[in-house]
């Protein structure tokens, strides 16, 4: 594939990546208010307590996902076809077995409810929630080893097949799904048809992959050293996954546990917001995964090194603020009017400070997640791991404290303040003094970009003493005054030249291709 190939499929696919967001944004916005009556703020509740209980399985990949494309780089570079086809081989039979080991604990939890749950559930819930887990550890199970494919195609930088599939399994699971609510069937109908959408769509990628990119799986021994490099990579990026899943899971199940479903769809409500915020961070990022390891791996001085991450993770970050920023801001100023008029309705009052609590802070991380990557490349996410396990901790024992008194707001608090901790102090320290990225240039040029901001925050803080919506057409009308504000600003304050040129190339070829 030659460069300009390459270039274009980086570009194609950072494009598609927002398009997909887009989508998955705004059915997500359409769809889950219909979700929330149709099931009943109970159920609904419960339907998350259960989805988060077998997310925490996602454990088990133990970081092989990202380790995968570490080695098709080093491969690759080598031009060793056989060592990629040794390593197709070794992933699918590793992702395989986990796979197996995650349909064992499901079923485990699905005859042991208790052991989650304790008194938090009724008796019809206990019925519910026993099918549910069922559904979805099937679907967990499966997507294990589906998922070495779609690994395989990022590998190989097809973006554009990537994230066109994943668009159509964002649109398709709706579209079935919600003829089947208004019809009377409930959460268990929509789990089921989520697990046939990722059958189709995991049938795309393995006939892509086989007929498509032509790669072969041998199923040979590797070199033991493979698997001591394997081992010694990916053990503590498992370690971080283990942690995400306590700070972004656990508070569903203890609130499930302690104050019942009804408080965990409150808390669901505004960590739903939160995770289509950091949708818009996570989309981009991930099309510069392999450019990354490229740049790690490419053998030039540690000056040069740090001179091209330090450029790569400041655009993308600038970028990636210039999103965020609006939507956090938007948040602050619109949210509540959003949640209780118009998406959620009458008490969910509560999880527009949840959505807060969780967005801010988060906000730090998500415009660096670039970073992530970079250590992973780099062999230095060892670090990383260990502050998140004290971060985990810090999040369990402050979020079983509040969350007995204080409810959901309680749970996105202890969270709130594990995240200012380990993103924001210790983790920029690590980035500046091991991870060959400066971080003081960094945050240098997201503070002249933020000067972007001072004009559009007076501007909603006046909106927000003086203007008070009373209809749904005056709230629409002052978030498009206020987005053309926050426009005006960054472009003539906050922007510099690559930005506005990048802006005016993606939106000159949209205008020039609809007036033909």
């Amino acid at each position: 594939m030659s460069k300009k190939i390459k270039i274009n499929q980086l570009k194609a696919g950072a494009i598609i990546s927002y398009l997909q967001m887009a989508i998955q944004i705004l059915i997500g916005l359409a769809y889950t208010p219909i979700m929330i009556r149709l099931l009943g703020q109970s159920e609904y509740g419960l339907y998350n307590t259960v989805a988060s209980t077998i997310s925490m399985l996602s454990v088990l990949r133990l970081g092989f996902n990202n380790s995968y494309i570490r080695y098709y780089s080093i491969y690759k570079k080598r031009n060793d076809t056989k060592a990629i086809d040794c390593l197709n081989g070794l992933f699918i039979t590793i992702f395989s077995f986990i796979g197996i080991i995650a349909f064992v604990c499901g079923i485990f939890l699905t005859n042991h409810l208790s052991i989650v749950f304790s008194n938090g559930l009724t008796a019809s819930e206990y019925g519910i929630a026993r099918v549910l887990m069922i559904l979805l550890t099937i679907n967990l199970a499966i997507s294990f080893p589906m998922s070495v494919f779609s690994n395989i195609i990022s590998a190989h930088e097809k973006f554009v097949f990537l994230k066109c599939m994943e668009i159509i399994k964002n649109i398709l699971g709706p579209m079935v799904t919600l003829p089947l609510l208004l019809m009377g069937f409930r959460s268990i109908a929509m789990v089921s048809v989520s697990l046939v959408v990722s059958l189709i769509t995991d049938t795309c990628y393995v006939i892509y992959v086989f007929l498509v990119l032509n790669n072969r799986f041998a199923f040979k021994k590797p070199e033991k050293s493979l698997f001591s490099d394997l081992f010694a990579y990916t053990v503590f990026i498992a370690i971080e996954l283990i942690v995400d899943q306590i700070n972004w899971n656990i508070d569903k199940v203890l609130l499930a546990r302690y104050k019942g479903t009804v408080m965990v769809a409150v808390y669901s409500v505004g960590y739903s917001l939160y995770t289509y915020y950091q949708t818009f961070s996570s989309s981009i990022s991930g099309v510069f995964t392999p450019r990354i390891h490229k740049i790690v791996n490419s053998g030039i001085s540690i000056e040069n090194q740090r001179m091209e991450l330090t450029e790569l993770f400041t655009k993308v970050g600038r970028i990636q603020f210039l999103m965020l920023a609006l939507i956090a801001s938007g948040v602050v100023f619109f949210g509540k009017f959003f949640i209780v008029r118009i998406w959620a309705g009458r008490g969910y009052e509560d999880s527009y400070i949840v959505a807060l609590l969780l967005i801010i802070p988060a906000s730090i991380a998500l415009i660096q997640n670039l970073g992530i990557e970079i250590q992973r490349a780099e062999f230095k996410h060892q670090f990383r791991s260990i502050v998140y396990v004290g971060m985990a901790c810090i999040n369990l024992v402050m979020s079983i404290i509040l969350c007995k008194r204080y409810g959901a707001i309680g749970s996105a608090l202890g969270t709130a303040f594990s995240l200012v901790v380990a993103n924001g102090c210790v983790m920029n320290i690590y980035y500046h003094k091991k991870c060959n990225l400066n971080i003081i240039y960094f945050w240098k040029s997201i503070g002249k970009l933020a000067m972007g901001m001072i004009i559009p925050i007076i501007f909603g803080g006046i909106m927000e003493v003086f203007l008070k919506s009373d209809s749904v057409v005056t709230y629409l009308l002052e978030i498009l005054i206020y987005v053309l504000v926050y426009a005006v600003s960054m472009w003539k304050i906050g922007m510099n030249n690559y930005e506005k040129n990048l802006f005016q190339s993606v939106f000159g070829k949209f205008i020039k291709k609809k007036d033909k």
